[in-house]
């Protein structure tokens, strides 16, 4: 086909393209192309002047912990490219390793190891990402094992499977329930709060103890040593007489491996919602439009010609898409809703370790390295 037979897009069209139509009990305008944003018969030639000026990133909220931001102007495999990243592929620091020496508490060792396991910690961002990767061998008392290992050809680095300054973090538990002294002076008769009456009645996160090796003293000292995320997050609870006393493991690994790595709680998006009012809603139906949706969506403002108040759009963003407004025969011929395909919402919120706005540049680099490596084995092929 020459270049003159390509056609231009009408700004209609491309507009009806970008939103996906909420009817009464559909969906419709969800299926996309082969590749996003090409359609036969137009010029789709790349042109990154174009893609420059139609990409945005609107943070909406940003807390330490919790963000909320507009992606807007990429296609839907993009986007969750990033949601996926930032689930599975950004490391963090959880314990993999757990050795108990004494645990006389009423919880079993394996569910006490698997709440140890979910703790988050944080620490020196550098001396994180100083840290190398510690990767286990199978075991050497399971012949199974050792067999599906030798038949994948998987090589491990003999310094990898070993637990050195550079690839573990050791922390201490040890912490035994005791009477309070003075318990007799400070407790009435017949008191029954165990704060009042014992000395560790609960085990918290924050009494872990960071016992630096080697070069991890230069990485992990004063606010950047490794600590729990949430100081306050309960171990355990112990009675006169009970101890756990035991050594953790941490090791740096992603959400891929175990959902323990993630360094998000969640992260998900949603397509901004359109409402597009077609002809003028007064007056009582003005109201009624209004309860429709969340407070909020649509304002009431002054009609100048007619002096009453009108139905606007406020803020689409608060909106769930709850198509209530279509079930009343006065608003379906009004009203048109729809989502933006190509405006995605994200919600991000931190476990505790990286902040929510650093995950999502995090996932931003891990993305780009990986389309270097693509195009670098393209190279290769090509060749």
């Amino acid at each position: 086909m020459s270049a003159r037979s390509f056609k231009q897009p009408s700004q209609d069209e491309i507009e009806r393209r970008r939103l996906v139509g909420i009817n009464p009990e559909t969906v419709s305008n969800v299926v996309s192309t082969d590749f996003p944003g090409h359609y036969p018969g137009e010029d789709n030639s790349w042109n990154l002047d174009a893609f420059k000026q139609k990409l945005q990133v609107n943070f909406h909220k940003n807390d330490q912990y919790d963000s909320v931001f507009s992606l807007v102007g990429i296609d839907a495999s993009v986007a969750n490219a990033y949601r996926r990243i930032m689930l599975s592929e950004i490391p963090t620091l959880a314990i993999e390793d757990v050795f108990v020496y004494d645990n006389t508490s009423i919880i079993q060792d394996e569910v006490l190891c698997h709440r140890l396991g979910l703790i988050p910690f944080t620490g020196s961002r550098e001396g994180l990402r100083w840290m190398q990767w510690y990767k286990k061998g199978p075991p050497k008392d399971d012949p199974a094992q050792q067999h599906i290992f030798q038949q994948s050809g998987e090589v491990i680095d003999p310094n990898a499977s070993v637990p050195r300054d550079n690839n573990t973090i050791v922390l201490e538990l040890n912490v035994t329930c005791e009477w309070r002294p003075e318990g007799k002076e400070l407790a009435r008769q017949g008191e029954r709060d165990p704060n009042k009456l014992y000395i560790n009645s609960s085990v918290y996160a924050h009494q872990f103890q960071f016992h630096p090796q080697g070069q991890q003293s230069e990485y992990f000292s004063g606010d950047d040593a490794i600590r729990p995320v949430n100081p306050d997050i309960l171990i355990a609870k112990l009675r006169p007489g009970q101890t756990i006393h035991l050594q953790c493991h941490c090791i740096k690994g992603i959400g891929a491996d175990h959902a323990k790595f993630s360094p998000v709680a969640t992260a998900s998006y949603r397509l901004l919602p359109s409402i597009n009012i077609k002809e003028p809603i007064l007056g009582a139906d003005a109201k009624k439009f209004a309860r429709c949706f969340p407070r909020g969506v649509i304002a009431l403002e002054d009609d100048p010609a007619t002096g009453e108040k009108k139905a606007v759009v406020a803020d689409p963003m608060k909106d769930t898409v709850s198509r209530e407004c279509l079930r009343h025969d006065e608003f379906k011929d009004k009203v048109q809703l729809g989502r933006i395909r190509d405006h995605f919402i994200f919600s991000v919120e931190s476990t505790g370790q990286i902040d929510s706005d650093e995950v999502f540049l995090e996932s931003v680099r891990a993305l780009k390295i990986k389309c270097e490596r693509f195009k670098r084995n393209l190279n290769d092929l090509m060749r």
